[in-house]
C-alpha cells in the first residue's frame, strides 16, 4: 500500500501548469490516506452535528474540509480536530499564523495552492506528525518554511519567489520523497552547502529556475531529477557522480553544448534522458554503455551525424533493455546517411523519430 502511494507521488512529480485539485477525485486516488492516518478512534460515523462543526463558507465530509474558491483572507476557525484533509486552494490568504492549525494532529493533507501567502509562522506546523502532503505552490514565499512537519512525504513549492535554500532547510525530513521547487528564481549560489543533509528524496524538481549548472549537493538517493528550462551550458563528470541511483534526468530547454566524456558513466541505472532543445553538436558519448537506457530525447539540437555505435553497444547482448524511444528530429543530420545498424538495439521501427531538419 505504501508503495502504491509512492508511485502516485512520483507520477505527480513533474511540474505542470496550475490546475486545481479535485478533492473528491484526489480522495479516490489516495484512499490509502485514510488507512495511513493512524486513526484508532471510532470517529468515521456521521452524526447530526457534522454541519454545525463545519467552518462558515466551507463544505465538510467526514474528516474532510473543503474551503476552496471562497475569497478567504485567513485560515477559517473551528476546523474539526479529526480532520484529515483541508482544501484551501484559490483564496486570498496572505499569512499562516501560529495557531491556524492548532489541535489538528490527525491532518494528512493540506492544500494551500494559489493563495498570496508570504509569511508562515515558524510554529505553524507544530505537532502535525501525521501530515504527509503539503502543497504550497503558487504563493509568494521567499524562503523555505521553517520547522516543516518531519513526516512529510510530498512538499510542493512550485511557483513562489524562493531564491535561496538555506542550510538544513529540510532538516529532519527523512521521509520526504517528492520535492517540487520549480519556477522559483533559484541560482546555484543560492543553494547552501548542507541544505539537503539527511533528506532521502526520490524526486526533485528545479525546472524553470536560474541554474547555470547541475546542482552537486542534492540527496544521493534521487531517482528522478528535473532541471528543464534552466541556463545550464554543459554537463561535467563531477555533476552526476553523486547520483548513482538516477533513473530519469530532465535537461531539456537549456543551453547545453557538451556532455563531458565520463559524465553518464556515473548513472549506470538511468532509464530516461531528456537533452532536447539544447545546442549539442554530437550524440553524447557513453549512451551505448548505459545498459538500461530506454528513452533518449535529442531533438532540436545541432547534431550533424550519427555513428553506428553511438546508441548501441558493439558487443551483442550487452544491453539489458532495448530502446523504446530515440528522438533526433529538428537536427541537421541527414537521416539517409545514418546506417540502419545504428538503431539495432531499438525495440521497433517506431522507436526512432527522425523527421526533417528545418531551419
Amino acid at each position: 500500500m505504501r508503495l502504491f502511494l509512492l508511485l502516485c507521488l512520483l507520477a505527480l512529480g513533474n511540474a505542470k501548469p496550475y490546475q486545481p485539485i479535485n478533492v473528491m477525485e484526489f480522495l479516490r486516488s489516495y484512499d490509502i490516506m485514510m488507512g495511513d492516518a493512524d486513526d484508532d478512534d471510532e470517529d468515521d460515523d456521521i452524526d447530526d452535528e457534522d454541519d454545525e462543526k463545519c467552518p462558515t463558507g466551507c463544505q465538510c465530509w467526514p474528516r474532510v474540509v473543503q474551503c476552496s474558491d471562497q475569497g478567504l483572507i485567513a485560515v477559517p476557525e473551528k476546523i474539526p480536530e479529526d480532520t484529515v484533509m483541508i482544501d484551501l486552494q484559490n483564496n486570498d490568504i496572505t499569512e499562516i499564523k501560529e495557531g491556524d492549525f492548532k489541535g489538528l494532529k490527525k491532518l494528512y493533507a493540506l492544500f494551500l495552492i494559489n493563495n498570496k501567502i508570504a509569511v508562515i509562522h515558524p510554529k505553524a506546523f507544530q505537532n502535525m506528525d501525521h501530515l504527509r502532503l503539503l502543497y504550497l505552490s503558487y504563493n509568494q514565499l521567499t524562503q523555505i518554511p521553517a520547522n516543516l512537519p518531519r513526516n512529510v512525504l510530498e512538499l510542493r513549492l512550485h511557483e513562489n519567489h524562493i531564491s535561496r535554500v538555506q542550510k538544513e532547510a529540510f532538516k529532519g525530513l527523512r521521509n520526504l520523497h517528492v520535492l517540487e521547487m520549480s519556477a522559483n528564481p533559484l541560482t546555484n549560489s543560492g543553494i547552501a552547502l548542507g541544505a539537503f543533509d539527511g533528506v532521502s528524496s526520490l524526486y526533485i524538481g528545479m525546472a524553470e529556475a536560474k541554474l547555470t549548472a547541475v546542482p552537486k549537493d542534492l540527496p544521493p538517493s534521487i531517482t528522478e531529477l528535473s532541471l528543464d528550462y534552466n541556463h545550464i551550458s554543459k554537463v561535467e563528470v563531477e555533476d552526476l557522480i553523486r547520483y548513482r541511483n538516477l533513473q530519469r534526468l530532465g535537461l531539456s530547454f537549456n543551453q547545453i553544448k557538451s556532455v563531458e566524456n565520463g559524465s553518464l558513466a556515473s548513472v549506470p541505472n538511468i532509464r530516461e534522458i531528456h537533452l532536447d532543445n539544447n545546442k549539442l553538436k554530437k550524440v553524447p558519448a557513453e549512451l551505448a554503455s548505459l545498459r538500461y537506457l530506454q528513452v533518449v530525447y535529442l531533438h532540436a539540437n545541432k547534431i550533424s551525424s550519427v555513428g553506428i555505435n553511438d546508441f548501441c553497444p558493439s558487443r551483442p547482448g550487452a544491453k539489458k533493455n532495448l530502446y523504446t524511444g530515440i528522438s533526433l528530429f529538428a537536427n541537421p543530420v541527414k537521416y539517409w546517411s545514418i546506417q540502419p545498424a545504428a538503431f539495432r538495439c531499438v525495440s521497433g521501427r517506431r522507436g526512432v523519430q527522425m523527421g526533417n531538419f528545418r531551419k
